[in-house]
Parts: C-alpha cells; structure tokens; sequence
C-alpha cells in the first residue's frame, strides 16, 4: 500500500485477536475455561462482546481449541452479537503465542491495528478499549491497560525443597510496578515483526515487542478486566454482572 492510499492513523481499521484455546486447568476439570458459563453465558460471548462494544472493533478474530473450530462456531451464532461487526472463528494451537500467530494469519490485509485479548477476561468495559486503540492511533507501536498494584511485591529465590519457605531476596519499588490487562494494542506490522522473530515462550505479545528493542506505553487498565482463572473469580465475575444489570440493565 503507497503512503498516498494508507489510511490516516485515525482512520485505520481495527481487529481484535482473542486466543481461546486454552484448557484452563486451574479452574478444574470440565470445558476450556472460556467456554466456562458465567451468569448463564459462556466466558467467551461476554468477552467477544466486550470487544466488539468497541464502534472502532470492525473485526473479532476467535482462536479456538484445535479440534473445536466448528463448536465455537455454532456458540458465535448461537449468541446475539453487534451486527456491525464481523466474526470469524480458526483452529488455534499448542501454545497461546502459537494461537495468536494463526489468528494474526487470518487477519485480512486492510487492517493495521490488533488488539490481543485474554478470552479470560470477560467484562473489560468499552472505556478501556477505546483507550488502548486510542493510543496505538497517537502513534504507540504497543500498548497494555494496566492497573497500580495495591499489595506490596516481594522477589523470592527457590525453595530449598518443594513446601519449603522462599528466601525474600528483594522488594521491587511498588510505584513503578503494574499489573497487566488486556487487551492489548498494537500495530499490525510491529506485531507481526514480533512473532516472526521472538521464539521464547512468553506471557502477553507486549513482551515480545521488547524484546525488539520497540516501546510499550501504558494506559489505565480497569479493575473489572480481571482476569477468571479460579472459582472464587466466577464469584467474582457473576457479583460484577450482577450489580452491572442492577445498575445499568446490562
């Protein structure tokens, strides 16, 4: 595309990447923990529709389990959805940076923002992710929704034996430190760059873009994008949609 036909930064086109072909062990057995119901409703519809409340959210990638393509395909048309976004479902992999990858592979030429979104993280409001597309708009090549840290943060070398007590062998500067949410924003091409080079098993794409040497900025995070990784977070979860229909008839 010549710079002449590119589109503006405020006029680029924005997809949404959300990885779903996790397991999730910690919340027990049973389905992957996006298929998990909250309130009645599997984890994944509340996240894809987090995403697409977005008016700047045109496209919503969803990477599902490797051999569970066609199921999360009936759940989409099962579920009433915004109709002007467009949904497209592909098998994922091993690996949640695998799975990105072959989302980001699905994803049509003209598109050149892509957020990244836990499918784990179901009630991230509109505000957050109009703010990390914002950002990657101004000019930021990544860009993660990030929260301060309430608890103090303790660095600990390994235990002698497993159940042993951890040495404390630093405490980190806490007003310096946050916690990570999504999803997270970047340009399409830094992304790309990032997974084609980076084979490290990482965490969140926005450590990849580091690790080429490029900056991440940080936005506000929101404290109702937390992440369901545990039953007490279904707890959680269902008191936030609770109190959302209470408040706002969501």
């Amino acid at each position: 595309m010549s710079d002449e036909s590119r589109p503006t930064p405020a006029q680029a086109s924005v997809a949404a990447v959300i990885p779903a072909a996790g397991r999730g062990v910690r919340l027990g057995p049973g389905a992957p923990k996006a298929l998990r119901a909250l309130n009645g409703t599997p984890m994944l519809i509340h996240a894809v529709r987090a995403l697409a409340a977005s008016r700047h959210v045109s496209l919503v990638i969803v990477v599902a389990p490797p051999d569970g393509a066609a199921e999360v395909k009936s759940l989409l048309d099962a579920h009433a959805l915004p109709d002007r976004t467009d949904f497209l479902v592909v098998p994922g992999g091993e690996s949640r940076q695998e799975s990105v990858r072959l989302g980001l592979d699905a994803l049509p030429p003209q598109y050149e923002i892509v957020l990244v979104h836990d499918a784990a993280r179901p009630l991230v409001p509109v505000d957050t992710v109009d703010a990390v597309i914002e950002a990657v708009r101004d000019g930021a090549p990544a860009v993660v929704p990030a929260l301060p840290l309430a608890d103090t943060v303790k660095e600990v070398a390994p235990a002698a034996e497993p159940g042993a007590p951890e040495p404390v062998v630093a405490t980190p500067e806490r007003s310096r430190l946050r916690a990570v949410q999504t999803p997270q924003g970047f340009d399409r091409a830094t992304l790309v760059r990032a997974h084609g080079r980076v084979t490290d098993d990482v965490t969140d794409d926005a450590s990849m873009v580091e690790q080429l040497g490029l900056p991440v900025v940080a936005v506000p995070g929101h404290e109702e994008a937390f992440k369901v990784t545990r039953p007490l977070d279904l707890v959680l979860a269902e008191a936030v949609l609770a109190r959302r229909r209470l408040n706002d008839g969501f």
